[in-house]
């Protein structure tokens, strides 16, 4: 089954592309002095940074790289907070051809030293902090030569971003190709092991473009960025970013009325949100009526969003003209499918309602995805391949210029996720879904989370969009407690905030009256109520179901009737 636009040409495998850091040259001197970073304070003080500051910052740093030993193709680490010099800081690896290591500081120290081990950089440039993390554990950084110290440099030596920054010396400006490695960016392991995502400048560029095409980005846009790889891409089409004071890895916690405030002083015209910031923010503009005119386009991901989120937002932006977007994809594959709120609620949402999971719109232009039979292992090339039926759910695989090729090692981590067509690579998503006959693409949950009961596979998605439509319940897992093929299906609910837990009795047996209205949640019978579902580190969205389904075994008494004492995962 195929469905997406056939594959673009887009650059030829050794094609010379246009580079971030001549993009960002050329923006620097079409624009001058328009705010490209614009960061608000809370004592209401505004700092921006230009395009053509922005520009020469990064220039000198890329100088400096250079005279330090970082060149085209250095594996370097970034250990700094959000910030002006963050960016620039990046920019000017960017534009030496060397290549950023990120890791998302969320996951905590020990996977992000793991993380770290497995990448084999050669330069370092990092805070005080970060410096002495890398001396405490120089398991983690064995292969490091370079280090610059962002702030004051205490007693581990090397070169300091201030004394970079005054070098004199126009930086190297090397061509980039397609295939030519960008960025080294970790998996947030929420669902496994995190990986090393290879990128290429060939996805960055495609992934401009559809920037462009698919969400109408230009220069005049005035972006809200509440996640940095966003960031980049708007700079890269000549938006202007307001990056607000929020915790980038709790971006669940930041105030929605700070957030709106945003939006009307800056006149920010885009963001993208996952559904953890953008649910309290629907809600605060629903019930204070407050208005943001000049917001033409939200796109929400990172994890399935409720319609109620959507439909509210909907209302919002509507009367203005503006549109929200849902999109589907990962950190290997950016984006992979999008859906128009219309489209979303006028069309499919009795659908989903009615447990036909979650409807995450058309592959975008240039993605081609599959939905094959699902299979543990390896898959060994395409020849292998098991198609599914129509309507059928299976694993989605996709293929495409912005889809990563490989992961940083290990041998197994690529023989798993890549299957090989010749030339072409397609990744396994680790996602279950279906096509319907309009194209559209149906999320059924990962493969990992199904529950294998005696009587079939139970596919998580379909069954919570189901019960999710309580209008007291924030979301519901499914799990499966037991061994695979007996397992037995537990419902954990998350109430939304204020509701009292007087109310579980009664929810627990409306939500019950609810599964049995539909087929696929006809079997659920045994629900336990959760105080806070672990998410994942990097949009406090997409839930845990692994340490879910433990904590659900280890508080199952086998009765359901009454109440009990809440026990965290």
């Amino acid at each position: 089954m195929t469905t997406g636009s056939p594959p673009r040409a887009t650059v030829a495998r050794r094609e010379v592309l246009t580079s971030p850091g001549d993009r960002l040259r050329a923006h620097a001197a079409a624009f001058g002095d328009k705010p490209a970073l614009v960061f608000p304070a809370a004592t209401g003080q505004t700092r921006n940074t230009t395009f053509a500051e922005l520009d020469a910052e990064s220039d000198r740093y890329a100088a400096g790289f250079a005279q330090v030993g970082i060149e085209t193709g250095t594996r370097t680490v970034v250990m700094m907070p959000v910030g002006d010099e963050l960016v620039a800081v990046i920019f000017g690896l960017l534009k030496l051809g060397a290549v950023p290591v990120i890791v998302d500081p969320g996951m905590g120290l020990r996977r992000m030293l793991r993380c770290y081990r497995a990448a084999g950089a050669r330069a370092f440039i990092g805070v005080p902090a970060g410096q002495a993390i890398r001396v405490l554990r120089p398991d983690a950084f064995a292969g490091i030569r370079t280090v610059v110290t962002a702030g004051r440099r205490w007693c581990w030596g090397g070169a300091t971003l201030r004394g970079l920054a005054a070098t004199t010396a126009a930086p190297p400006r090397p061509a980039v190709e397609a295939d030519d490695l960008l960025m080294i960016s970790f998996t947030s392991g929420s669902t496994g092991s995190a990986k090393g995502v290879e990128s290429t400048h060939g996805a960055l560029a495609e992934m401009v473009r559809q920037t462009g095409t698919h969400y109408r980005h230009t220069p005049s846009d005035v972006c809200l960025v509440t996640s940095l790889s966003f960031a980049f891409l708007h700079l890269l089409t000549g938006s202007t970013c307001v990056l607000p004071e929020i915790d980038f890895a709790r971006v669940a916690d930041a105030e929605p009325a700070m957030i709106s405030d945003l939006i009307r002083r800056y006149g920010v015209t885009a963001m993208f949100g996952s559904p953890a910031l953008l649910d309290p923010l629907a809600r605060h503009l629903d019930e204070t009526g407050e208005q943001v005119p000049t917001l033409r386009l939200v796109v929400s991901g990172g994890a399935p969003v409720a319609n109620e989120v959507v439909a509210r937002l909907r209302r919002v932006l509507a009367p203005q003209g503006g549109r929200m977007h849902v999109t589907y994809g990962a950190t290997e594959a950016v984006p992979i499918a999008s859906i128009e709120a219309g489209e979303l609620l006028d069309e499919v949402r009795a659908t989903a309602a009615n447990g036909g999971g979650t409807c995450v719109g058309r592959p975008v232009d240039g993605v081609d995805l599959r939905v094959i039979r699902a299979t543990d292992g390896p898959i060994p090339d395409w020849t292998a391949v098991r198609p599914v039926a129509p309507h059928e759910i299976g694993e989605i695989v996709v293929s495409g210029p912005t889809v990563s090729r490989r992961y940083l090692g290990p041998a197994a981590a690529n023989a798993n996720a890549k299957i090989a067509e010749g030339e072409r690579i397609w990744h396994r998503t680790g996602d279950l879904g279906r096509v319907d006959e309009q194209g559209r693409v149906w999320f059924a949950g990962r493969s990992s989370d199904v529950v294998h009961t005696a009587d079939g596979p139970l596919y998580p998605v379909p069954c919570e969009t189901v019960l999710d439509e309580h209008p007291e319940v924030r979301r519901t897992a499914l799990v499966g407690v037991g061994l695979p093929g007996r397992q037995q299906p537990v419902v954990c609910v998350e109430l939304r905030p204020g509701v009292p837990a007087t109310r579980r009795l009664g929810i627990e047996r409306e939500l019950r009256e609810l599964a049995q209205r539909h087929e696929a949640t006809r079997c659920l019978t045994e629900f336990r109520f959760h105080p806070a579902f672990p998410v994942d580190v990097r949009h406090n969205a997409k839930i845990d179901h692994g340490r879910l389904a433990a904590w659900a075994a280890r508080t199952r008494t086998g009765g359901t009737r009454r109440p009990r004492r809440t026990e965290a995962a």
